[in-house]
């Protein structure tokens, strides 16, 4: 290439498309909103931006994410090269060894981090790196594991502010299936895509494994789980909030799904998958909308008990 700039550019979209930087950002904004509006209702916004250790347990759930974005396309490249065309010539300005280092200074940031915060927070996180090279390895090429290690990871720091917070309820359980259950239905999906390619590379896949019939009752029974369990939301907490009101969507959202997978056209698996994708979107805005809504309400209640 001969403008250096453009080069220099070329190298620099490439890195962040192979650490996965935009997947982080979106995964910081979850993990902000379910923290403060889900598993800490209680404490206040001030008391929240100057609890350093979250802000620090927070940081090195990035840091560990965006080195498991660098070592996942590390292992998958191959199969990139066909399935994500323009993001692997992107990274082929950057040289490998470059995303190693990457990785490696990464992962090394993200546990002395953790290890200033407590050894407990320090071990939380190796673990978390161990199984993410671990999954990007071996894992992703088993049966099943592929996925529910995948859907696990992308779980596990929203799982450590649970844990942090010790915020255990019913309502919190239910939410925690219904975004388990959504992201494995977008995960099979998204091998039903690459199901062809996934088989050349040895990566052994439910639509690659089963028969089409049988990915299809598989996920159909899935998106029937998630809807009883938007109903339960629903039942539990009832229809007095934004959140309700977005579990009683996910509903019909499901059942949209269930119809382009029984009427399959050429592009209707590619917007399945996208609309799902968009709808866990709109549940991060939605939480937020609704952790406002009750943190405007609370203070109002207050201010009126203050004023009697």
């Amino acid at each position: 290439m001969k403008n250096p700039m453009v080069y220099r550019i070329s190298q620099f979209v490439g890195f962040l498309l192979g650490a996965r930087v935009f997947v982080a950002v979106l995964l910081t904004f979850a993990l902000y909103v379910s923290t403060f509006f889900l598993f800490n209702q209680e404490e206040s916004l001030r008391n929240f931006v100057f609890d350093f250790r979250v802000h620090g347990i927070i940081f090195c759930a990035v840091l560990s994410i965006l080195a498991g974005g660098i070592i996942n396309q590390f292992y998958d490249r191959e199969k990139d090269r066909i399935t994500k065309p323009f993001r692997t010539r992107l990274q082929t300005f950057l040289q490998q060894k470059y995303f190693l280092y990457a990785y490696l200074l990464l992962n090394t940031v993200s546990l002395t981090i953790a290890f200033l915060i407590s050894t407990r927070v320090f071990f939380f996180f190796l673990i978390y790196q161990f199984v993410m090279w671990f999954y990007s390895h071996k894992l992703s090429k088993i049966l099943m594991v592929n996925n529910f290690t995948f859907v696990s990871l992308t779980l596990y720091p929203f799982f450590g502010m649970l844990v942090y917070y010790q915020t255990f309820s019913m309502k919190v359980f239910l939410m925690a299936v219904f975004l388990f259950l959504m992201l494995l239905i977008i995960d099979i999906i998204k091998d039903t895509l690459t199901k062809n390619v996934d088989r050349v590379f040895g990566y052994t896949t439910i639509p690659n494994f089963f028969s089409r019939k049988v990915t299809r009752l598989m996920v159909i029974s899935l998106l029937i789980l998630a809807q009883i369990i938007s109903a339960l939301i629903v039942t539990e907490k009832g229809l007095h909030s934004i959140l309700s009101y977005y579990f009683a969507a996910s509903i019909f959202v499901q059942i949209l799904s269930v119809y382009l997978i029984l009427h399959q056209t050429k592009y209707s698996k590619f917007f399945n998958l996208n609309i799902l994708r968009i709808w866990m979107l709109v549940g991060i805005f939605a939480m937020l909308a609704d952790g406002i809504q009750q943190k405007y309400e609370l203070r109002n209640t207050n201010y009126e008990l203050r004023s009697r």
